[in-house]
């Protein structure tokens, strides 16, 4: 005779039965779930385990905090970027835009295999509003990874969202709309693919 090693006291036999028991179902809610939270289930069936209340150390399980956050403060490290750079001045509204070089053979016969994604832009444009500044006010760095636009009202400190060339970009200044609009060649990792 065959000896099942999850039934072993009349009370798990009893459980079980009353799990395999469908007479109390109607057999025309088959098609719809039920809502009803099950009194017994799988793990009603043996011997109570004993649940063990010790932690388990991980780095990320340390500080309690809100369970619907994904990751922890401190597991984020901050850029040091910025460090040290207080100023009281606001920063200006901007816009970041993107723009292709297209031909007619892109246009009209897609042969190069661009779209209209970010991925296939070669430049990168920045925006600056700077209202009540003149074009003598304004000083521009750009690096690699960061643009810094000053004037004696406004400055604007911005990671940018791509790797640009420092050394190919140009600025032109609006002397009616008191904006700058900056120019920058991306420079991306698999650029050399995209645009053969």
């Amino acid at each position: 005779m065959a000896q099942f090693g999850c039934v072993q006291t009349a009370q798990d036999l009893m459980n079980l039965s009353s799990m395999l028991n469908r007479e109390n179902e109607a057999s025309d809610d088959e098609d719809t779930p039920d809502s009803s939270t099950p009194s017994l289930t799988p793990a009603s069936i043996g011997p109570n385990s004993k649940k063990s209340s010790k932690k388990i150390e991980t780095p990320y399980a340390k500080v309690d905090s809100d369970p619907n956050n994904i990751w922890n403060e401190n597991e984020v490290k901050e850029s040091n970027v910025f460090a040290g750079e207080a100023d009281p001045r606001p920063q200006p509204k901007y816009e970041i835009s993107y723009k292709q070089k297209v031909t007619s053979e892109d246009m009209f016969l897609g042969m190069s295999g661009k779209n209209p994604s970010t991925a296939c832009c070669e430049d990168m444009i920045v925006r600056i509003e700077l209202p009540g500044c003149n074009m003598k006010d304004v000083e521009l760095d750009v690096k690699q990874t960061t643009l810094d636009c000053r004037s004696n009202k406004f400055r604007l400190l911005l990671a940018l969202p791509h790797p640009v060339d420092s050394k190919k970009g140009s600025a032109k200044w609006d002397g009616n709309k008191h904006t700058l609009q900056v120019t920058l060649t991306m420079n991306r990792e698999y650029d050399f693919v995209n645009f053969q």
